[in-house]
């Protein structure tokens, strides 16, 4: 099964962090085949994307990763996202990136760029989306969901390589594979429902299902209370996408 897009619809840092861990047993083998494991950083995009799929009526796993990244402000707003947008679990794992290195957003003596940048930016995390896919489909494979979620996103990606249609399609493909639930037949959907969206079409997609941006954090260098620096390639596509969406920001800055 390929990768979907869809157009907008008409209509905490511990570990393991829950928003309700009952599962609904009712429907059986069905109630499976309605679920899905959203990948959650606390930002704008991911939270759209969970709004996205609550409203394609999926049971959504929300999975945050602690991966040493700098701004760990944002692993308290995706406890706040995941809560507010209808989350039935959310957990938080946890991988150490920053052993690795290489990214201004594990690696402390990195700066942070505050101007556009061409080609591939400092910012890029080494195979941090092939990582972050790779749990959610280990979780996937047990709950017996077919869906992982994610909210990459091409046009306003910095230039990231894993935000392309060419990676999400290479993972679904591995997803096939690699596991045991695919070699048994297993049809896994990486579904990337903004991958074609502007930021400012994200924005009004995502407040036309209710999205509070006011709980997200999408700065790469937010301070503790979760407050952006208004400079970050993050903050300035943010900033634009609501200007061309005509919305009031409701970023907190600092």
């Amino acid at each position: 099964m390929t990768a979907r897009n869809v157009a907008a619809p008409t209509a905490a840092r511990n570990a393991d962090t829950k928003v309700d861990t009952k599962v609904d047993t009712s429907a059986g083998g069905a109630s499976r085949t309605q679920s899905a494991v959203v990948l959650l950083s606390g930002g704008l995009d991911s939270a759209t994307a969970l709004a996205i799929a609550r409203s394609q009526g999926w049971r959504c796993h929300a999975l945050s990763v602690s991966y040493g990244q700098r701004h760990v402000a944002e692993l308290d707003a995706a406890a706040r996202v995941a809560a507010a947008g209808g989350a039935c679990e959310h957990r938080v794992m946890h991988v150490d990136l920053a052993r690795i290195g290489g990214s201004a957003l594990t690696d402390p003596d990195l700066a942070v760029p505050e101007i556009a940048t061409r080609g591939i930016p400092i910012t890029y995390v080494p195979a941090r989306n092939t990582l972050l896919l790779a749990l959610a489909l280990g979780w996937a494979e047990v709950l017996g969901a077919p869906r992982l979620v994610i909210g990459v996103n091409v046009l306003d990606s910095s230039g990231y390589p894993d935000c392309r249609p060419e990676f999400v399609r290479a993972f679904e493909a591995l997803a096939r594979v690699a596991t045991k639930a695919g070699v048994e037949g297993a049809q896994f959907e990486v579904y990337a429902p903004l991958i074609a969206m502007s930021k400012a079409q994200i924005i009004r997609t995502g407040l036309a299902l209710g999205v509070d941006y006011s709980l997200t954090v999408s700065c790469y260098q937010a301070d503790a209370d979760g407050r952006a620096c208004g400079r970050c390639d993050a903050c300035r596509l943010r900033r634009d996408g609501f200007a061309a969406a005509a919305i009031a920001d409701p970023t907190h800055y600092r």
